[in-house]
């Protein structure tokens, strides 16, 4: 495995002043957004599709300081009821396929969107409870009306370039689990799969260790991110799980994003760790860091040190002991 690092936390940077910095902590990869939410400050998508020239000169800053790209993210929704917000989405997805191809860069990480509950939505729906029945329904329409056919169209050309898609499982969006993934890899293409962050699993209840060995057994981690999650149970107690309180408010809410090994110990991490080698994931741990008790260059290398201690990176050998 490799160390990464998502590098929208960088946006103040150039290009060249980000790569001898993720170079300089001793990382070898970094996810570069490509527009959408993550934006693209470091990755001028067009100039890139039209120009050979510039794809050559670009993919050289990176080998000069022994780097790679692990993934373009172009995190949106593309099935938004919003018709201008899904038409955004859904080009920049494309585009962000075609160039990763054109660059050699094996996956393509986004979210798999949120539709309305009907055509004449104008905002997105996310159900999560099946009573009343009401929102049962608004989820098979969604699945069936929306999600599975976009997607199995976007499976198709990300076949047809030789792409991975890697779906974050995040809460808002239709895909948040190991299930509603696997659900949406079995009924498109085995293209789709989990660009897997522990940080939105441990605030919906579920165990990273357990969803790494769930989804890696079916081949559907295509990259992973580093993000750590507290949980404040005496918080929890009051507002639940699914808290609607700003990110910023700390002090209140149920749950806080927090840098590799503030959320939860190192031991779990290196549990993790384990497990993406023992259920076939060998490439890249991409460090996103959303602290809000943190600069970003201090939550940014605190995840680096914790992470350099566990990660595994040379191949396993025979078992020479027995």
């Amino acid at each position: 495995m490799k160390l990464g690092v998502f590098t929208p936390l960088f946006a103040n940077l150039s290009l060249d002043e980000m790569l001898d910095k993720v170079a300089a902590a001793g990382l070898g990869a970094v996810e570069i957004g490509s527009g959408g939410n993550p934006g693209n400050h470091h990755c001028p998508t067009d100039e890139l599709l039209e120009s050979e020239e510039a794809r050559l000169a670009y993919l050289k800053k990176f080998d000069d300081r022994g780097l790679m790209i692990s993934a373009f993210s172009c995190h949106d929704n593309p099935i938004s009821p919003d018709p201008e917000e899904a038409r955004a989405a859904d080009e920049i997805l494309r585009k962000t396929i075609r160039l990763a191809s054109m660059m050699g860069v094996p996956v393509v990480n986004t979210f798999s969107g949120t539709a309305g509950d009907s055509d004449e939505a104008k905002a997105p729906n996310w159900p999560v409870a099946p009573w009343p029945t009401v929102y049962s329904d608004i989820k098979k329409w969604q699945w069936e009306e929306k999600l599975i056919p976009y997607w199995k169209e976007i499976g198709h050309l990300a076949e047809e370039y030789d792409v991975k898609i890697g779906i974050e499982l995040h809460g808002g969006f239709l895909v948040h689990t190991p299930h509603t993934l696997l659900e949406l890899r079995t009924a498109t293409s085995p293209a789709i799969g989990a660009n897997l962050d522990p940080s939105h699993l441990w605030w919906q209840g579920i165990d990273p260790v357990g969803a790494i060995k769930i989804l890696g057994k079916e081949g559907a981690i295509h990259h992973f991110h580093a993000k750590d999650t507290y949980l404040d149970q005496d918080n929890i107690n009051r507002y639940g799980l699914l808290d609607m309180q700003p990110y910023g408010d700390v002090q209140t809410r149920a749950w806080t994003f927090r840098s590799v090994g503030c959320g939860h110990s190192v031991k779990e991490w290196s549990d993790m760790m384990s497990a993406l080698r023992t259920y076939g994931y060998d490439y890249v741990v991409s460090i996103e860091h959303e602290d809000p008790l943190m600069s970003i260059d201090e939550g940014f290398q605190r995840a680096v040190t914790n992470l350099q201690t566990i990660l595994i990176q040379d191949e396993p050998l025979d078992m020479w002991w027995a």
